[in-house]
C-alpha cells in the first residue's frame, strides 16, 4: 500500500509538471525560449511545451507598436528654442534578438527615439521645420531604424505629432503673416488698377476714332442716372453742339 501511494503521489506531481509547461501562444505573438540560459529558438503560435525548471519563457508581440515621443526640448540652427513631439510606430521582426540584444526594447527604443528627435530636429532652421515636416519624418525613421536593425525591430514610421513655439515667436510670426497679406492685396489692388487703366485708355483711343461711340456712351450715361433719385443733372454737351444752337456758326458763316 505505502509503495502504490507513492507511485500515485508521483504520478500526481508528473501530471501537474506535464500540465504546468503546456503553454499557449497567440497568433500574434511568439515565444523566446531559453533553456539552461541559452538561447533555443522562438516558439508558436499555437500549444508549446516549456520544461519547468529548465526552459525559461519570453512572450512578445509582434504587432505594430504605437509609443509617444514625449515633447523635447530643441534648439533649432538659428538658435530658436521650441518643443518638439512625435509619435513613432514599430514592431519586433526578431523576437529572439529583442530578447538576447537589448534588456528592455520597449525602453531602449522610446530613449532612442528621443535622442534621435532632439538630434535632426536641432539640425534644421525653423522654417525647415514648420515646412518640411515630411522630409523630417522620413530621416528620423531611418536613422532610428538603422539603430534598432540589431535589435530585431523595424521601425515602420515616425510623424512630427506637434511644434511649441514661444509665444513671442507666435506674435512676431502672426505680424509677419498680417504682413504678407497686406502686401499681397496692395499688389492685386495696384494690377486690378494697371489693368483698368489699360482697358480705359483702349476705349478712349476707340472713342476718339468713332465720335459716335462717344455719343452712345453719353446716352447710356444719362440713362443710368435717370434710374436715380437725383434732383440735378449735369449733361455734358459737345462745343460743336452748342454753337449750334446758339447761332454762331451761323453768323460766322
Amino acid at each position: 500500500m505505502f509503495g502504490l501511494g507513492l507511485v500515485g503521489t508521483a504520478l500526481i506531481l508528473g501530471a501537474v509538471l506535464v500540465m504546468a509547461g503546456v503553454k499557449v501562444v497567440r497568433e500574434y505573438e511568439r515565444a523566446v525560449v531559453l533553456r539552461l540560459g541559452r538561447l533555443v529558438d522562438a516558439r508558436g503560435p499555437g500549444l508549446i511545451y516549456i520544461v519547468p525548471g529548465i526552459e525559461q519563457m519570453y512572450k512578445l508581440d509582434l504587432r505594430t507598436i504605437t509609443l509617444e515621443i514625449p515633447s523635447q526640448d530643441v534648439i533649432t540652427r538659428d538658435n530658436v528654442s521650441v518643443k518638439v513631439s512625435a509619435v513613432l510606430y514599430f514592431r519586433v521582426i526578431d523576437p529572439s534578438r529583442a530578447v538576447v540584444e537589448v534588456q528592455n526594447y520597449l525602453y531602449a527604443t522610446s530613449q532612442l527615439a528621443q535622442t534621435t528627435l532632439r538630434s535632426v530636429c536641432g539640425q534644421a532652421q525653423l522654417d525647415e521645420l514648420l515646412a518640411e515636416r515630411e522630409r523630417l519624418n522620413e530621416n528620423l525613421q531611418e536613422t532610428i531604424d538603422t539603430s534598432t536593425e540589431p535589435w530585431g525591430i523595424k521601425v515602420m514610421m515616425v510623424e512630427i505629432k506637434h511644434i511649441d513655439l514661444p509665444t513671442d515667436l507666435q506674435r512676431a510670426m502672426a505680424r509677419q503673416a498680417e504682413a504678407e497679406r497686406i502686401r499681397r492685396a496692395k499688389v492685386i489692388s495696384a494690377e486690378g488698377e494697371f489693368q483698368a487703366a489699360a482697358r480705359l485708355g483702349e476705349a478712349a483711343r476707340v472713342m476718339e476714332k468713332e465720335p459716335v461711340a462717344m455719343t452712345l456712351r453719353t446716352l447710356q450715361t444719362l440713362a443710368q442716372v435717370g434710374t436715380e433719385k437725383n434732383h440735378t443733372i449735369i449733361i455734358p454737351l459737345p462745343i460743336d453742339l452748342l454753337r449750334s444752337l446758339t447761332g454762331d456758326g451761323t453768323t460766322r458763316g
